[in-house]
C-alpha cells in the first residue's frame, strides 16, 4: 500500500498500533472498571468489596464487633478493609496492565497510563 513511500510506510504501521494500543487500553477500562476485589479485617468481620480501578461498591460488618465501648475498634477494622480492598486493586490493575504490556510486545515496565 506504502511501497516505495520510504518513512511513510512506517508511519502508517506505528499509527495503526497506536490505534490498537488505544482500543486495547480502552477495553482494560472497561474490565478495571467491573472486576471486583475484597479487601478484610478482623479475621474477615469487616469486609470491603472494590473495583480494580479502587471504587468502593460495598461494605460488609458482622454485628458481633457492634459494641458501642469500641466504636474506635470498629472504625479502625473499617478503614483496614476499605484500604486491604484498594491495596488489591491497584495490585489488580498493574497486573493486567502488565499482561497487556506483555500481550502486545511493549517493553517491560513502560507503565502504560490506566
Amino acid at each position: 500500500m506504502f511501497k516505495g513511500m520510504g518513512g511513510l510506510g512506517d508511519m502508517a504501521k506505528m499509527m495503526k498500533a497506536a490505534g490498537e494500543m488505544q482500543g486495547k487500553m480502552a477495553q482494560l477500562q472497561e474490565t478495571l472498571a467491573t472486576t471486583l476485589v475484597e479487601g478484610e479485617s478482623g479475621a474477615g468481620l469487616v469486609k470491603a468489596t472494590a473495583t480494580a480501578k479502587g471504587t468502593l461498591t460495598a461494605l460488609s460488618i458482622d454485628p458481633s464487633i457492634f459494641n458501642p465501648d469500641e466504636k474506635e475498634v470498629v472504625e479502625d477494622l473499617i478503614l483496614a478493609a476499605i484500604k486491604d480492598a484498594q491495596q488489591k486493586a491497584m495490585e489488580k490493575t498493574k497486573e493486567e496492565t502488565r499482561k497487556l504490556t506483555e500481550e502486545m510486545g511493549l517493553p517491560p515496565g513502560l507503565g502504560l497510563p490506566v
